[in-house]
């Protein structure tokens, strides 16, 4: 899923729990993919804030830098 679905899907996610309905078990379910959800949302952000970061950086005499971006792997891949 793209980033606009998850964030989306742990809304509702978020939404469920509040309600306070849930038996137990649909709860830890509910938590454990919105908590798998969140990592994921994070690692995206994570990745859009390094690469803003490197497009905005600047060599020493005011050139700006342009060289492609590499995620590096995270525990949570």
């Amino acid at each position: 899923m793209d980033f606009e679905k998850n964030l989306k899907r742990l809304e509702e996610i978020v939404s469920k729990l509040e309600d306070g309905e849930l038996q137990l078990e649909q709860s830890l379910k509910l938590f454990e993919e919105g908590i798998s959800i969140s990592r994921a949302c994070n690692l995206k952000l994570t990745e859009a804030e390094n690469r803003v970061k490197l497009l905005l950086s600047v060599n020493a005499d005011s050139t700006e830098v342009t060289k492609d971006f590499t995620a590096t792997p995270t525990s949570a891949e």
